[in-house]
């Protein structure tokens, strides 16, 4: 599969207690990704042909969650950086009870991204490949 040096690096940081340092602020955030424009995002899945065409929207308010889209809504979850650069930023993460991920979030523009992840939610496995366009401002 596409993710097998992904699946190696994730199974390596398990394997030494994931090294998980908390996200509590602004502050432990990703450069890259503070850089990011808040607000409704598209997320257009990408390979695989005809069926990448389905799209989601989500409102981000933090960017942070854009590494654990699998996990949405949790933010109890640990985050550990990885590998940060200005245009790429690839975090590991794990939510108590629910699983964990390995995300990979290439800046394009402060309004285009390319998010690749994998990991384990609720037992089971996950692996998506998407493009992200910040689209709107979130309507409350």
């Amino acid at each position: 599969m596409k993710f097998t040096n992904w699946t190696i690096g994730m199974t390596a940081l398990l394997a030494v207690g994931g090294s998980a340092a908390g996200v509590a602020g602004q502050a432990d955030t990703p450069e890259l990704l503070q850089s990011l424009e808040r607000g409704l995002w598209q997320l257009r899945a990408v390979g695989g042909g005809a069926t990448s065409a389905a799209t989601s929207q989500l409102c981000v308010g933090d960017p942070r969650m854009l590494a654990q889209i699998q996990h949405q809504g949790n933010p109890q979850c640990s985050h550990y950086i990885v590998r940060s650069s200005p245009t790429s930023v690839t975090i590991s993460y794990s939510c108590k009870g629910e699983g964990q991920g390995l995300t990979t979030i290439r800046k394009e523009s402060p309004r285009l991204i390319q998010i690749q992840s994998q990991g384990i939610r609720n037992g089971a496995p996950f692996s998506f490949a998407v493009e992200g366009r910040r689209s709107a401002a979130c309507s409350r």
